[in-house]
């Protein structure tokens, strides 16, 4: 089992930036890792993952401005966000998951992220 930490969120406005940071109890490599958000009212939507292979992919609303990066070493995963928008103001949320019989996924309790406009 993995805890995992998110850290790095705050009040920003259009235009700005934030890195988040997810920081993991325990070895992480062979983790798939993903970031989620939940804007208030709406559904938790995947924004990127990355593979324990070090592949990446994006919701298309947060491609060429979102950047997900892995440092196995130091456990974490990084979220770099640029050119936010009103509409990324949301709760985000860390995600690892790995394959163990069964698919097992893994949550850390999240961060606040608003943008004002």
């Amino acid at each position: 089992q993995v805890q995992l930490v998110e850290s790095g969120g705050g009040l920003v406005q259009a235009g700005g930036s934030l890195r988040l940071s997810c920081a993991a109890s325990g070895d992480i490599w062979t983790y798939n890792m993903a970031w989620y958000r939940t804007a208030p009212g709406k559904q938790r939507e995947l924004v990127s993952r990355i593979f324990s292979t070090g592949s990446t992919n994006y919701a298309d609303s947060v491609e060429g401005r979102f950047t997900m990066s892995r440092d196995n070493a130091k456990n974490t995963v990084y979220l770099q966000m640029n050119s936010l928008k009103f509409e990324d103001t949301a709760v985000y949320s860390c995600n690892a998951q790995k394959f163990q019989a069964s698919w097992r996924n893994y949550w850390g309790q999240g961060t606040q992220v608003t943008v004002s406009s």
